[in-house]
């Protein structure tokens, strides 16, 4: 069964709380760590603590680094990450969520993303938070995220530009183009950072979903004020045993439009969370011919994957329906071989295990590494599965 992972943001959510909450429920901070090393960055380190907020014991996140002198923009981020080592949908996922508060602080501020400083957002812990909450959703095997209502709080925050009322405008905007739900409350203060609005607006279906609880985790907040425990709540668990899903399938027909324009539309509807995307060759009117963009999304994902349609390519309308699929028990594992850890993906029905395949990324990694054929990697790795 898929891995899932719902955050429960009663008292808000930041960066660090969330990665604090993953750490809770078991992310090895040395693992982590390891990961982000990828980044290539120098000067700094990361730690964790047990700790209370009121009544409520959980783990709070420290990322050590040094003040920023300078601020970055997105092209200084986009630098760092796209020639870091790590996973390519890590990547793919830590760079959609920069894009996204890059355009918030662009569209609040003026100015266009890419010319958007980040200030706070843009510091060196900012990144390894964001990129280590990505990064440490992929160690733990979560394959979806979902999130509950968000309280908005109220007040003034102190930011670069000055006094910002709360919720801080990109935070604001952010959770706006998601369409994330609000609930109603009386807090003080700024609960939801425009780092952890990101996060929700990149990667969270915004619904409790029926799951098979295995873990429950609690980050903790920097302050710790009278009135709540300053704490974010993530449970994991497995999707409920429930092989039939009702997903949508959209459609358009293209035939004006460069074969690498319509890739890089289907790899950012993967990153949005399509659960597949492909096209088809078909001859169109007057002998032309054309391809056929398909996209299979959740129902909560639909308007997105919409939307990033209508911007990225030139179709004029878009065909819907909804579609039954069965969907396999799948469980992540990895298997130790002669060249290092490997990842694979095992199936099961109806309880009878069905077999396994690895992970092309790590395949990939050793053939490349050892010089090795892809096909003797593939084949040494069906020998131990």
């Amino acid at each position: 069964m898929a891995r899932i992972i719902y955050f429960d943001c009663f008292s808000g959510i930041s960066g660090d709380m969330a990665l604090g909450a993953l750490i809770d429920v078991g992310l090895s901070v040395e693992a982590l760590q390891a990961e982000l090393e990828k980044l290539g960055v120098p000067d700094w380190s990361l730690s964790s603590e047990r700790g209370m907020r009121r009544y409520i014991s959980g783990t709070r996140a420290l990322v050590h680094a040094p003040e920023q002198e300078t601020h970055r923009h997105l092209a200084d981020v986009q630098a760092i990450i796209e020639a870091s080592t790590l996973d390519p949908i890590v990547k793919q996922r830590s760079l959609h969520i920069f894009t996204l508060l890059a355009e918030a602080e662009g569209r609040v501020h003026g100015v266009p993303a890419e010319q958007v400083h980040f200030h706070e957002v843009g510091a060196l812990d900012a990144i390894v938070d964001i990129v280590g909450v990505v990064a440490g959703l992929a160690l733990l095997g979560i394959e979806q995220v979902y999130a509950s209502p968000v309280p908005l709080g109220s007040g003034w925050v102190r930011a670069a530009h000055g006094a910002l009322p709360i919720p801080a405008p990109a935070t604001l905007y952010l959770l706006t183009q998601a369409g994330a739900p609000t609930q109603a409350d009386q807090l003080q203060g700024e609960v939801v950072t425009p780092t952890g609005a990101a996060l929700l607006a990149g990667m969270a279906e915004f619904r409790r979903p029926a799951m098979q609880l295995e873990q429950v985790g609690y980050g903790l907040g920097g302050r710790d004020p009278e009135d709540r425990p300053n704490v974010l709540r993530v449970w994991i668990g497995q999707v409920a045993n429930n092989s039939l899903q009702q997903p949508v399938l959209l459609e358009t027909n293209i035939d004006d439009q460069p074969a690498e324009q319509l890739a890089y539309t289907a790899e950012q509807l993967l990153t949005v969370g399509a659960l597949d995307v492909w096209m088809q060759p078909i001859q169109m009117k007057k002998g032309r011919p054309g391809i056929v963009l398909a996209a299979l999304v959740p129902p909560a994902l639909e308007d997105a994957a919409v939307a990033m349609i209508m911007r990225e390519t030139t179709t004029l309308g878009i065909r819907r329906r909804i579609v039954e699929r069965h969907v396999c028990e799948r469980e992540l594992a990895q298997i130790e071989t002669e060249y290092g850890i490997v990842r694979i993906k095992r199936k099961r029905w109806a309880g009878v295990d069905l077999g396994g395949a690895p992970e092309y990324e790590d395949c990939a990694r050793i053939a490349r590494e050892h010089g090795i054929p892809l096909r003797e990697v593939y084949r040494m790795v069906a020998d131990v599965i």
